[in-house]
């Protein structure tokens, strides 16, 4: 027997709310809310998202609600894609509208100021108790949303809710797999986004293919390291939520991330950097705790401090890298 075709509210209009609503739209009945009414209106009128995923046309059968209350209302799973700095408002909403619904994220980083990953945010909002998961892995929206082949990862606590969501959810073209690591899955969609940044900063300088994969294997013991720190399994790190999204966004040109690197080494100034891009690169906010985790924790991370250094400490790109570079040769 295949899925069951449920209601699902996916909350967030940006580029990947989008392409995840429409992903889900060919099997189930889904709406999409926005904070914006005008932006939905035109998504309505055109049937495109022109401000965030431009020249893909959405399924008919999509819906589009502004209202909050309506939008909450009789969905039997809420999936929340706002930028993490939204995870804890509607999170708090959601709990006041409809308790007790079951509630995914693809909300990645550190919360600005506490430092808490997007599941510790939902359990202060929600409860400890919450049935809840990420939604996480190498996926870039505009291929989702084109319906080109992805595989990403649902972490839960529970087992059984994980295992549950992702036979409802999975399709031929958006395949999910199940975890119940969700510290390690979290630090890794977290910490991407700054080793992505640094592999955009060495290919704008031209350092080459061969800089940009020890990089990408240095990031990753990195990652690994504060996970396990954290409680995280370094067996995740392996997976899609680890190297997956490590290796998709430090190498692919629709890597917001990898594009702030880039125009890092151009000598831009990231204030520049940010207008120009007209989307959240979470990696900027995130470097300065991941930073602060390390820290806490004793964990050596010297290529989210370069990172943070350039992004928020005035170190230019071209010191950054020759710091990393400097460092004194060790056992791997």
């Amino acid at each position: 027997m295949g899925p069951v075709s449920c209601n699902i509210t996916v909350f967030g209009a940006g580029a990947w709310g989008t392409a995840l609503a429409q992903a889900l739209s060919t099997a189930h009945a889904v709406k999409l809310w926005g904070r914006d009414r005008r932006h939905l209106d035109e998504i309505a009128r055109t049937r495109e998202n022109r401000r965030y995923l431009p020249d893909i046309r959405l399924d008919n059968a999509l819906a589009l609600e502004a209202d909050f209350t309506a939008a909450a209302r009789g969905a039997d799973l809420h999936l929340v894609v706002t930028p993490l700095s939204g995870l804890r408002d509607t999170a708090r909403r959601l709990r006041e509208q409809s308790p007790g619904t079951p509630l995914l994220w693809a909300c990645k980083g550190f919360e600005a100021g506490s430092g808490l990953l997007p599941h510790e945010v939902a359990a202060a909002e929600l409860g400890g108790d919450a049935p809840c998961g990420v939604l996480t892995g190498p996926s870039f929206a505009a291929e989702v949303a084109r319906g080109l082949p992805a595989a990403i990862t649902l972490a839960a606590s529970d087992a059984a809710f994980a295992h549950h969501w992702v036979n409802v959810l999975h399709q031929p073209r958006l395949r999910l797999y199940a975890n119940t690591d969700l510290v390690g899955c979290e630090i890794g969609g977290a910490v991407k986004n700054v080793m992505a940044i640094a592999a955009g900063v060495s290919d704008g300088m031209g350092f080459g293919l061969n800089a940009r994969a020890a990089l990408i294997t240095r990031g990753l013991a990195e990652i690994a390291r504060l996970a396990e720190a954290l409680g995280g399994r370094s067996e995740t790190l392996m997976g899609l939520a680890g190297m997956g999204d490590l290796i998709l966004t430090c190498t692919g040109d629709l890597s917001r991330n990898r594009r702030v690197g880039l125009a890092l080494a151009e000598g831009k100034s990231l204030g520049d950097i940010l207008r120009e891009l007209g989307h959240v690169a979470e990696g900027v906010s995130t470097a300065r705790e991941v930073v602060r985790q390390a820290r806490r924790h004793g964990v050596e991370m010297p290529i989210c401090e370069a990172i943070d250094a350039l992004l928020h400490h005035g170190l230019s790109a071209r010191s950054a890298v020759e710091q990393l570079l400097a460092r004194d040769p060790r056992h791997e």
